[in-house]
């Protein structure tokens, strides 16, 4: 009992839980907003493509993860580049700055809950390097494949939602729809 506390002081004085073997891997799924989405000029995410955003101080872990997303995380509806431009649905999170740009809506088969959210590298390329555990729910898969290209940091699998890992034959065309209001709050 004694050095479990002891484990837990030392986790959380550290802070990094992805970083130090045997930590808990705290705040694994909880939300995150990318640093990408406080910029007006942005447009969102692409669902091709996955962001790593490492130096997340929402997350626990330090790790804000966009795993084949569409959109942005704080406008599920998106808006169009005319109503960018005369009538924004869109606002910089946490205010009412505008959205100056278009942005599509977000799938309905990956949404922020499945694809946008607190995670930490749990293998990789390189076996000296430290990875976390992922909790219960979650599973470590392949995200971000290893190009062979400097230092191999980010490259690995991470703890992803277990059901929501990404293949483009899941993913259907429907979108976020505000006529017929599809997508509350998460």
């Amino acid at each position: 009992m004694r050095r479990a506390k002891s484990w837990a002081v030392v986790c959380a004085l550290l802070g990094s839980v992805a970083l130090i073997p045997g930590c808990d891997a705290d705040g694994i799924g909880d939300p995150c907003i990318p640093e990408d989405e406080y910029t007006d000029s942005f447009s969102g995410f692409a669902v091709t493509e996955v962001n790593t955003e490492s130096r997340s101080f929402q997350c626990q872990s330090r790790l804000c993860l966009v795993n084949h997303f569409q959109g942005r995380v704080s406008c599920p509806y998106g808006q169009s580049a005319e109503q960018a431009a005369s009538n924004p649905a869109c606002a910089l999170p946490g205010s009412n700055e505008p959205v100056l740009a278009a942005v599509k809506p977000q799938l309905l088969d990956r949404r922020t809950v499945d694809a946008v959210y607190c995670s930490c590298r749990c293998a990789g390329p390189d076996p000296d390097a430290r990875y976390c555990e992922c909790p219960s729910g979650f599973s470590c898969s392949p995200v971000l494949p290893d190009f062979e290209v400097g230092k191999a940091q980010l490259p690995g699998s991470y703890c992803v939602r277990a059901g929501s890992e990404y293949s483009p034959l899941n993913i259907g065309p429907e979108s976020c729809d505000p006529a017929v209001a599809n997508c509350p709050p998460e």
